[in-house]
């Protein structure tokens, strides 16, 4: 055999080893490249379905946990879309699912607060509509009672016909004190008139008024804008403190001069305020937040909300404490600025410049004490 036949011989097999390790080589990359493709796959599909799954936990908090912290928030008036809570996964933030929640948020807020000030709407509607039908009739009952005792003259009758005109003088305030809810006028415009007049004006208002005891002199006069609505706030707050304190107990009225004003004070002798009870008359009574009718607790406590809101609109300020009540009970104070005083009439006018002032009787009330 020649040498080049053993060469070819020898480099057959070999160039053949080579042919199959390169395609060997081919397969084992190709099969490389595809387990490395399942891979990625397994990966993605794995990263999918983390996805979803947080889609799926956001939207069930969104259901479950958000929107009813949401309409309980806005319910009570405590708070806004920020209140609901925040995402369970907050990478979602910048999403599209993430801002479309955030989107159904607002939407339910714009829509709540729509609803609620409707409802608001319609309740003050209703509320004014009452109260100004029942006004008429009552002052139709005042002025048939004020023609009777005016006319006739029998002590009998008057005696008989002063607790009716009395109870009238009641509704009448209380009436008024739910129109200033509503944002109705307190009532018409006076004169002006002396402090303590006006003091035993809210006195004759009152169902206890003989349990009231006030000052025998003041100097200072109330200007005619503001005199009806601090009749209304001193019935109130000796109302409030005649019914929170034994029936056998005064009622005390005192003035206080300041430098920039003068503060009436009531004192009762009581049992005196729980803390959160008087925490909340001081809320109510300043005036500062607006009063809702759809929102008002149980019971609503009409006399204090009522006195926040003229305090609010005619500038006096009234607050309750127990630290400085000289009977352990409740001290009330109506803090009225020097902006809300007049300077008294010439002493020979005094009858003419204040001829609804109270007359005193000492039968009943004070008859036609700046009356509503």
């Amino acid at each position: 055999m020649t040498p080049l036949i053993q060469d070819a011989l020898v480099w057959t097999p070999t160039g053949g080893m080579i042919a199959v390790g390169a395609l060997a080589l081919h397969y084992r990359k190709k099969a490389a490249e595809h387990c490395c493709r399942d891979g990625m796959s397994e990966a993605q599909t794995a990263d999918t379905e983390q996805r979803v799954a947080a889609r799926d936990e956001e939207a069930q908090h969104l259901a479950e946990s958000r929107l009813p912290a949401l309409v309980h928030a806005l319910q009570h008036g405590t708070g806004d879309i920020y209140t609901a809570g925040g995402l369970l996964h907050p990478q979602l933030a910048s999403t599209v699912t993430g801002r479309a929640y955030l989107s159904v948020l607002e939407q339910v807020s714009a829509l709540t607060a729509q609803a609620s000030e409707q409802a608001e709407g319609a309740a003050r509607a209703a509320v004014q509509a009452v109260t100004r039908s029942v006004q008429a009739l009552v002052h139709e009952q005042q002025t048939a009672i004020t023609h009777l005792l005016a006319t006739e003259y029998d002590e009998k009758l008057l005696e008989l016909v002063q607790p009716i005109d009395h109870t009238a003088s009641q509704l009448a305030r209380r009436l008024q004190i739910l129109g200033v809810l509503t944002g109705m006028w307190p009532g018409r415009q006076r004169e002006d008139a002396p402090l303590l007049e006006t003091v035993r004006g809210g006195m004759s208002r009152i169902r206890d008024f003989h349990r009231v005891q006030v000052p025998n002199e003041s100097a200072h006069y109330v200007a005619g804008r503001y005199v009806e609505p601090v009749v209304l706030a001193v019935a109130e707050l000796l109302d409030n403190a005649a019914r929170h304190s034994p029936p056998n107990t005064p009622v005390e009225v005192s003035f206080l001069e300041a430098h920039h004003g003068i503060s009436i004070q009531i004192h009762d002798a009581g049992p005196g305020m729980r803390t959160e009870v008087r925490e909340e008359a001081v809320r109510r009574l300043s005036g500062q937040h607006p009063v809702r009718l759809t929102e008002l607790r149980t019971p609503p406590s009409f006399g204090h909300l009522g006195i926040g809101a003229l305090a609010a609109q005619y500038g006096f300020r009234a607050a309750v404490d127990e630290e400085h009540s000289v009977h352990g009970g409740v001290r009330a104070v109506l803090y009225l600025p020097r902006e809300l005083l007049a300077a008294p009439p010439p002493a020979e006018g005094h009858e003419q410049a204040c001829p609804e002032a109270v007359r005193s009787d000492t039968r009943g009330p004070a008859r036609n004490a700046l009356p509503a």
